[in-house]
């Protein structure tokens, strides 16, 4: 009974928030992006500006080729 418990406890708990995007290019691409206007997505619980909607798809699908282990951009200074 307890391990159904816990099962249930931890799918209704909620995902701690995601890290807030601090990047001031996109990691895709590389242009710059506006943090007031950007899109965003949250990749491995960090949300990252893009410079388009368009390159969402690819961040989320190849993450490794634009970030670094510890979840900077590889295009980061």
């Amino acid at each position: 009974m307890l391990p159904i418990l816990l099962t249930v406890a931890a799918l209704v708990a909620p995902a701690p928030a995601p890290k807030p995007a601090t990047n001031t290019k996109c990691p895709v691409m590389g242009d710059k992006v506006d943090p007031k206007k950007s899109p965003k997505v949250v990749v491995r619980g960090q949300e990252y500006f893009l410079c388009c909607g368009g390159c969402k798809a690819k961040l989320e699908k190849d993450p490794d080729k634009y970030l670094n282990k510890d979840g900077t951009p590889k295009n980061a200074k």
